[in-house]
């Protein structure tokens, strides 16, 4: 933003957006370089939310009507707006654009491969917006009734940017109810694929987009993959939680011994044992369904161990009041996967909850641990790969957190 407040006010007067006001002392954390406006901090007398409709463009302005920026608003959402740009730019393909070029000199600057994400929301100008790209195919998400209205212009921008051969919505996310939007999987380019085959280091990986989790893949473990990669060599491994097998496939590809991968999805296990196949890694591998929890317990029936266990599990704490609960089944699963760790073994334990802070994952590790009679040395402490940045304003652009730990005796 400009620090002359003038050249807002200008643009402001001469807007055709309507605007939405903010009550008295609203507009700090916005200044302070958040994108998020809820619905109890807008001066409902100047600006009623009942005269706007989902997505639309909006001019954001503070209680005295100097204008912050440009966003877009959605009267039926918690999160009621969001700020897009502070010059007060229209927010289209222009606009799209320009951030999508931005967001890809990053990545081409980290990773050789055209695999990565492309835009992780917030932290690149397009909160609400989630593209995924596997080379030729894009696979995007919009959360938010703002980015749902610019989906014709976001499918221009990736075109004239990337040339794609397929963009696919994958528009499936519980987070698009909470802005009372439907759910959906479409392909805006060309035909859909079936099975999509992503690269990671060495190893090549089959995917189901439509029908897979997410985008399909998780590009937000690949740096802690990456980390633990030289420790597996010759290491019997036990990757929780597997998917499609991106930890324990890359690990035996690595070296490790013999590695035991666990899901609760059939459709995930049998994709684990093709992604075997094409690594060449299926006679030191196997894939088992089964619940996590079941797994652990028989395995310790059975006095079975390994050398290095993988905790990878989906969010268990997904809302705030969720917290008890959640922080429980964490410690529950760290301290069962200890229960199978050969003596001076690796943990790696994860949590891509935005709620379980990286303190209380490791106090539910420590317990754990402590509950064993275990000690704990944290070797490395994990986030999201780089191709998710924290925007330093936005604590919420941080949701993955994790710890390399070696677990001994106490």
């Amino acid at each position: 933003m400009s620090d002359h407040p003038e050249s807002n006010d200008h643009a402001l007067a001469e807007s055709d957006f309507p605007v939405l006001y903010l009550k008295r002392g609203e507009d700090r954390r916005l200044r302070a370089g958040h994108l998020w406006v809820f619905s109890n901090e807008v001066d409902t007398k100047l600006s009623p939310l009942n005269q706007f409709q989902p997505g639309e463009p909006v001019v954001i302005a503070a209680n005295n009507g100097k204008a912050i920026g440009s966003g877009y608003v959605n009267p039926n959402s918690l999160i009621c707006a969001r700020l897009v740009d502070r010059q007060m730019h229209v927010i289209d393909r222009s606009l799209v654009t320009h951030r999508l070029n931005v967001a890809l000199a990053l990545r081409e600057r980290l990773y050789r491969e055209p695999y990565y994400r492309l835009v992780y929301g917030e932290s690149d100008g397009l909160p609400g917006l989630t593209v995924d790209r596997f080379d030729d195919v894009l696979v995007a998400q919009a959360t938010t009734a703002g980015m749902e209205r610019l989906r014709e212009e976001i499918d221009q921008s990736l075109i004239k940017v990337l040339k794609p051969r397929s963009i696919v919505w994958k528009n499936d996310s519980s987070a698009r109810g909470m802005e009372q939007l439907g759910s959906e999987v479409l392909c805006s380019l060309g035909d859909m694929p079936s099975e999509l085959l992503v690269q990671e280091g060495e190893q090549r990986f089959e995917i189901d987009v439509s029908g897979g989790q997410k985008t399909g893949w998780f590009y937000d473990q690949r740096a802690n993959r990456e980390l633990l990669l030289p420790l597996v060599k010759g290491a019997r491994v036990l990757d929780l939680f597997s998917y499609v097998g991106a930890w324990g496939v890359r690990a035996a590809a690595a070296g490790a011994e013999f590695v035991t991968c666990v899901d609760a999805s059939a459709d995930a296990v049998k994709r684990v044992e093709r992604n075997a196949e094409l690594n060449a890694v299926s006679d030191r591998l196997e894939a088992v369904k089964l619940d996590a929890f079941d797994f652990l317990r028989n395995a310790r029936a059975a006095r079975r161990h390994w050398d290095i266990v993988i905790v990878d599990p989906p969010a268990f704490v997904k809302r705030k009041k969720d917290f008890k609960e959640g922080a429980l089944a964490y410690r529950r699963i760290n301290e069962a996967a200890m229960q199978v760790l050969a003596r001076d073994g690796l943990l790696v334990s994860a949590s891509c909850s935005y709620h379980m802070s990286r303190s209380a994952l490791l106090e539910a590790i420590q317990a754990g641990a402590r509950h064993l009679d275990r000690q704990v040395q944290v070797i490395a402490q994990l986030q999201q790969s780089a191709d998710h940045p924290l925007q330093a304003a936005i604590a919420e652009t941080e949701y993955l957190k994790g710890f390399l730990c070696r677990v001994l005796p106490a």
